[in-house]
């Protein structure tokens, strides 16, 4: 379902979720008539613009929440100050995701790409989906199959739950935080509970359109102990401070102590690339890096994990139980990397352990 108050918007969206195969079953324009088409239609997914007249997008998140209406919700945003700030709060309000709308003059190829990777995954168990040329949304009253993985591993027999080690190197080690889809709520729940100082300090790479880190970094700052801000390039990396990398630029460092910004191609489709920040970090400090990946799509960070375990460095995942999306975390644990697998709530206190906290 396409929730927007402009006809042309609404238009857009239909016909580019249409011709990636899905059903369409309703278009509301403003915030009374989704939830209307959410209690009738029963979607499995709704995109949702936040500018509405009457009932806004953060009213329909609150009224969906507080009726129960369990329907995944991608929001469709401009960005601005304003909006980015609004899509930040829409997340911790229970969106899934976020998308920025397409600018005047930009194709919509790869906004069709977003769009259908994250409907899809925001979907999650009420999905079928058959790959002869076309997607298909299903509505079971069964629970559904989980969306099919693109790649096939091999599952550990058994999840890595065991406490974490102490670090015996003596040095403190750089905290490198990546994820993606479900990140900005994993992180809204981590952050406040890590302690400051962390480590020899830490690096965040979450995966979100240019122009809304910032309002995500103030947000985290508001409800945290460490420091937490969007890098611009040239700052140090110390032991009270996050660093979080802007949307559209990779996160590099010039040096051991400090970080600079790259302007380079995304790397499969993704800038900032949570690889590039690893890769970087281990060229620096060696093993002395404890690597934590999130909830997120796709397989980012699993050649980062590679560079971190010949190093000698340390990689926690978050649990299958807590992702709301388990891609990242699965395919480092699939590849037998993952020193420790933990859900969300438990990460904390492991992540300071390990750092010696």
């Amino acid at each position: 379902m396409v929730a927007d108050d402009s006809r042309l918007m609404r238009r857009v969206l239909s016909q580019t979720l249409r011709d990636s195969g899905y059903d369409v079953v309703g278009e509301a324009e403003d915030g009374d008539a989704a939830l209307q088409l959410c209690r009738s239609a029963k979607p499995d997914v709704m995109t949702l613009d936040l500018a509405m007249p009457g009932l806004d997008g953060m009213g329909v998140l609150r009224t969906l929440r507080r009726d129960g209406l369990d329907i995944p919700v991608v929001v469709v945003s401009a960005f601005s100050p304003a909006h980015g700030a609004r899509a930040v709060d829409a997340l911790a309000e229970g969106a899934f995701d976020l998308i920025e709308k397409p600018k005047v003059g930009e194709t919509l190829s790869d906004f069709g790409r977003q769009l259908d990777e994250k409907v899809f995954a925001a979907a999650g168990r009420s999905v079928s989906r058959r790959r002869n040329g076309a997607a298909r949304l299903r509505t079971s009253a069964a629970p559904a199959p989980a969306p099919p993985r693109r790649e096939s591993h091999a599952r550990p027999a058994t999840p890595r739950t065991a406490a974490v080690p102490a670090r015996r190197t003596g040095r403190a080690p750089v905290v490198v935080i990546a994820t993606s889809t479900g990140g900005p709520r994993a992180l809204a729940q981590l952050m406040p509970q890590l302690p400051a100082p962390l480590g020899a300090g830490v690096l965040i790479v979450q995966h979100m359109p240019p122009g809304f880190t910032g309002s995500l970094a103030q947000r985290l700052d508001n409800d945290s102990a460490l420091h937490v801000v969007e890098a611009q390039g040239g700052e140090r990396i110390e032991p009270g401070l996050a660093l979080l990398a802007p949307g559209g630029s990779h996160l590099h460092l010039a040096d051991a102590k400090s970080v600079r910004l790259g302007d380079g191609d995304p790397v499969g489709g993704l800038r900032p690339r949570a690889d590039l920040t690893i890769q970087d970090v281990v060229d620096r400090h060696g093993g002395d890096v404890l690597l934590v990946v999130l909830t997120g799509m796709g397989n980012d960070g699993l050649a980062g994990a590679r560079a971190v375990k010949a190093a000698g460095g340390r990689i926690l995942v978050e649990a299958e139980e807590t992702c709301a999306v388990y891609g990242m975390p699965r395919a480092i644990s699939d590849a037998g990397l993952a020193d420790v697998e933990l859900p969300l709530h438990a990460l904390p206190a492991a992540i300071a352990q390990e750092v010696g906290r």
